[in-house]
């Protein structure tokens, strides 16, 4: 099994570091190959929303940077993880720019689902979607609109399990790690 790493922490977030190397270590202690993308490192330009990667080159976005190599580890990943600080209950600049540019890994058709209109699946995969949201001062509404919105994602790209936590940074570390772990279990990682 493979997992991705999507570090969408911006330059100087420690706390979001310690989550990627507390999943990490629990990835590899189940057996887990691990690929692992520090996004504010990366080079990726924002969506053009040209749809060339639907048109064009399918599966392939027009603008050659790092983006494409993002989309190519999510295509042999069986589990992505995003982690993120919770900005106005959606992502990150650096997390929402890689997914906005993941968008050829799905196709421009729609599909009608449990009475849903769904982006219909380019390749036979059977992802896994697991987001962890941090945020520095306690606030539910963002909490629940940042869970919402993760569970739309792993909806939109028919995940086969998916989950979110939204941990707060002056929380125990034993309360984050325990949440974690649950997080993990859900995607089926673990007992």
């Amino acid at each position: 099994m493979r997992a991705l790493l999507l570090n969408g922490a911006p330059e100087g977030e420690s706390y979001l570091d310690s989550v990627e190397r507390h999943l990490g270590a629990a990835l590899a202690g189940a057996g887990w190959e691990i690929d692992r993308v520090a996004l504010r490192q990366s080079k990726i330009a924002d969506c053009r929303g040209c749809f060339g990667c639907w048109i064009r080159s399918p599966g392939i976005c027009v603008i050659d940077d790092e983006a494409r190599e993002v989309a190519r580890l999510m295509v042999g990943a069986d589990l992505i993880l995003g982690l993120t600080p919770v900005v106005f209950g959606g992502y990150s600049a650096e997390l929402k720019r890689a997914l906005d540019r993941s968008i050829g890994n799905i196709l421009p058709f729609f599909m009608l689902q449990a009475g849903e209109v769904l982006h219909a699946r380019r390749y036979p995969y059977e992802w896994r979607l697991a987001a962890v949201g941090v945020q520095g001062r306690a606030d539910e509404a963002e909490a629940d609109l940042f869970r919402r919105l993760a569970a739309r994602n792993a909806r939109n790209f028919q995940c086969s399990l998916a989950g979110s936590v939204v941990l707060l940074e002056s929380d125990p570390w034993e309360e984050a790690a325990a949440e974690l772990t649950r997080l993990l279990v859900q995607v089926g990682v673990g007992a």
